[in-house]
């Protein structure tokens, strides 16, 4: 089945074609998110969260084909929530937010570190293109849905970020 075949099958109460959408998708949200959050247990919650409004709201959901849009709205909602709750909590405690990240291989965490600071050199809404474009394969017409811009202030801004992060790297 297509994406848009299994939508509605789950538009008309099909758990079966959802879960599938979830099977699809969460790989590509977790992403989104850890990149969004930096920590594995928020970005897991927020995913969860994400596809649990997805299946409450999916009735609510006009163009089957939109779903891969929609889910980011959703998610990109749910993580700037999560950022808010984050700094509450961070203004009430020492906690470094990347001390959870368990890590299996010393040169991945380098890595790893190595495009967090990358990304961290950016604004919020320049982070959010590239992790939306780059992490999330969102075409720029559907960033540009998600924040309220024209998807050719989305491509410049994703041009010009990546160009950023690469002198950063270099």
């Amino acid at each position: 089945m297509t994406e848009t075949e299994l939508v509605i099958a789950a538009k008309s109460g099909d758990v079966d074609a959802f879960c599938e959408l979830y099977e699809i998708h969460k790989r590509k949200l977790f992403n989104y998110a850890y990149y969004k959050l930096g920590n594995v247990h928020d970005a897991e919650d927020v995913v969860q969260d994400c596809m649990m409004t997805a299946f409450e709201q999916l009735n609510k959901l006009r163009k089957p084909e939109a779903f891969s849009s929609w889910i980011y709205t959703i998610l990109y909602h749910g993580c700037v929530s999560a950022v808010k709750e984050q700094i509450s909590r961070r203004s009430n405690s020492d906690i470094n937010l990347y001390e959870n990240i368990i890590s299996y291989d010393n040169e991945a965490e380098f890595e790893r570190e190595e495009l967090k600071q990358a990304l961290n050199i950016l604004t919020d809404n320049d982070k959010n293109i590239v992790l939306l474009c780059v992490v999330g394969g969102l075409k720029s017409g559907e960033v540009a849905k998600i924040m309220g811009l024209t998807a050719v202030n989305v491509r410049q801004r994703l041009h010009r970020s990546l160009h950023k992060m690469r002198n950063y790297l270099s």
